[in-house]
């Protein structure tokens, strides 16, 4: 999970293309060249008495000053009359703002920021090492559908299935539009097919397309990759894993899906507790899923992790019936 790798790759994609314009700007000035010598001899005429110029300014020659100027002002004249269609002058940079170059500054003294050109560039990146870039395209806000949920209320619950889902469907909205001020976390929890992991895919593709480092990965998975960074001794694997292992550390939303279907060691819980508790201390937001019920969790995993959970967790319940039996047999909720 080369997020690192990846913030260089877009910056060197984005800069490759100033040098492509400034390379086709340097063609396009040796073919007026070669089609106009007059034009040649303008340019080193100009550079001199851009020399000239700075010398003179030093001097305190204002006569002199001003004649050169004349003469620069003229010789511009007279090129821009020669100048072909390609015109050399200007490279044509693919972004206007900042010139290929991924940064811009909106007046001097104000720092600069990172273009919308490479805010985009980054998104790809982050798409693709996101695990999610697929399933995203259909799985988001926009083809979510609340009347997939059913109306009617649930005994135990006091509400609807529908009634449920608005709810937690505000909770992701408010996460999403207030991740950059407000630090939270979110712990969904209900059986299988209820919408859990297509609402944590919708938060997911908001912020990939805020331009924010987002990492999916199921919770087994994640043990897994646990495992190895023990056990393994292969050089390259290990370099892989810890490489993973770092992205899960300081992505801005990390994603982890299935808590509660992984086969639990020593190591592995020990090592979710770590997991869970950096992202906490340095307020990186984590959004869980899981099929297990708050008691579950409780039985599951120790109590520091759970106490984790109940203390920094939006902890929000999914019920009702199987919306991906719904979706898949078009039957009625």
């Amino acid at each position: 999970m080369k997020y690192k790798v990846a913030y260089r790759e877009a910056l060197r994609d984005i800069q490759s293309k100033r040098n492509l314009a400034e390379s086709k700007q340097e063609k396009n000035r040796e073919d007026a060249y070669k089609k106009n010598p007059r034009l040649r001899e303008i340019d080193s005429s100009l550079a001199e008495i851009g020399i000239s110029l700075a010398r003179l300014a030093i001097s305190g020659d204002v006569v002199a000053l001003a004649k050169a100027r004349e003469t620069a002002d003229a010789l511009k004249a007279e090129r821009l009359s020669l100048l072909p269609k390609k015109n050399y002058l200007t490279p044509s940079y693919s972004c206007k703002k900042c010139q290929d170059t991924g940064y811009i500054s909106t007046s001097p003294g104000i720092p600069v920021t990172a273009c919308a050109c490479f805010r985009q560039r980054l998104i790809e990146e982050y798409y693709s090492l996101s695990n999610m870039r697929e399933v995203l395209r259909d799985e988001n806000f926009d083809t979510f559908d609340i009347n997939l949920f059913g109306t009617k209320v649930a005994d135990k619950e006091g509400l609807s299935p529908r009634a449920n889902m608005e709810i937690n469907h505000r909770v992701a909205i408010n996460f999403v539009q207030t991740f950059d001020t407000e630090f939270q976390n979110i712990l969904m929890y209900g059986e299988t097919g209820l919408g859990k992991t297509f609402l944590s895919h919708c938060i997911a593709k908001d912020l990939l397309d805020a331009g924010k480092t987002v990492l999916y990965i199921t919770v087994p998975r994640l043990c897994k990759v646990i495992e190895d960074a023990r056990f393994n001794r292969d050089y390259q694997a290990v370099s892989e894993t810890n490489e993973m292992l770092e992205a899960v550390d300081n992505v801005d939303l990390l994603v982890l899906d299935d808590l509660g279907a992984e086969m639990s060691t020593v190591v592995t819980s020990a090592a979710l507790f770590d997991i869970i508790n950096q992202r906490l201390l340095t307020r990186k937001s984590t959004v869980i899923s899981s099929n297990l019920t708050p008691t579950g969790l409780t039985a599951q995993y120790s109590e520091r992790i759970v106490s984790r959970f109940i203390g920094s967790y939006h902890m929000i319940k999914f019920f009702g019936e199987d919306i991906r039996a719904k979706k898949k047999y078009g039957g009625l909720i």
